[in-house]
């Protein structure tokens, strides 16, 4: 048989042609990102967003994957938004959110790691300007006991505060609770560390102030809760957290967003009352102590380390 031979310029095509299909199977396909969605509330501010949402990039990129953590926006209440996620009713992948039991055993997978490393559960006390002595003189959980304390009515502080024998006003309006305090209707309006520097800008000429040397703790862990769609999401999660928190770079990103409150608020000197929180699993990883931090143990200013 006489060989077929090719016109010059065929061939030549031919074999760039071939060496174009060798050189892309020895390249790796470049993946497509995987999503990961979350909720953006565009009437509720997040003290916490840009700090947990950096996080969450941190831990999923131990995973060695390309992944993409995208904002929606939600209109929802946060207890309505968990549970069309649980349902697997929306785009959204996953939310994070203050435990308590029944949401540790609805369909949502906890990653029970505390994303701000109990921040949450450290408050202070708004009060008016004029009581600033009285609660000088408050040195324990005993001696609050004749004051009232501000919530919302259905907040999980709430039931934490009654269930340390402390008298509790609520109301089922934020902004009102803060006209409640300065119409002596309540004594004092507990609130986040994270929270309260931006309340005292907004109530600025309302007389009112953080109630001096004090600082009430509970252990008040927030959790990413994955969809029970993304199981394999929440596995890469917790590994990235534990990885993060083993090389300390969870810790230094802690530092970068929250470590000026210790000297904004003088947190290493204020007395501590510790009260108990009755509504934690018995999967709360209190035994691990890497996890949380805890005010003013011994007087040295380690709250950031």
């Amino acid at each position: 048989m006489v060989p077929m031979v090719l016109p010059s310029d065929t061939a030549q095509f031919t074999r760039r042609a071939l060496i174009l299909a060798l050189s892309s199977l020895a390249m790796p396909a470049r993946s497509e990102p995987l999503t990961v969605n979350y909720p953006s509330n565009s009437f509720v501010h997040d003290p916490q967003l840009e700090y947990v949402t950096d996080l969450l990039r941190l831990a999923l990129r131990y995973s060695g994957k390309n992944f993409q953590v995208k904002p929606q926006p939600v209109e929802m209440a946060q207890q309505r938004t968990f549970m069309e996620i649980a349902r697997g009713e929306t785009s959204l992948d996953l939310m994070w959110t203050m435990t308590n039991p029944q949401r540790e055993t609805s369909a949502m997978i906890p990653v029970r790691i505390p994303v701000d490393r109990g921040l949450l559960g450290w408050r202070l006390l708004l009060i008016r300007q004029a009581d600033a002595d009285r609660w000088r003189h408050v040195a324990s959980i005993a001696d609050m006991q004749s004051l009232v304390l501000g919530q919302g009515h259905d907040w999980p502080d709430t039931e934490i505060l009654r269930a340390n024998g402390l008298r509790v006003g609520t109301s089922s309006d934020y902004n009102s609770l803060f006209r409640m305090l300065l119409r002596g209707r309540i004594d004092g309006f507990p609130r986040s560390i994270l929270e309260i520097g931006a309340e005292l800008k907004a109530h600025a000429d309302d007389g009112l102030m953080v109630a001096p040397d004090l600082l009430l703790y509970y252990p008040a862990p927030s959790y990413f809760f994955v969809s029970p769609k993304r199981p394999e999401l929440a596995e890469q999660i917790r590994q990235g957290l534990e990885s993060s928190i083993a090389d300390g770079s969870m810790q230094k990103l802690f530092k970068r967003y929250f470590g000026h409150l210790w000297a904004e608020f003088q947190l290493d000197e204020r007395r501590v009352l510790r009260l108990k929180n009755p509504d934690l699993s018995p999967l709360t990883p209190l035994q691990r102590p890497e996890l949380w931090l805890q005010p003013n143990e011994s007087g040295a200013r380690k709250g950031v380390s």
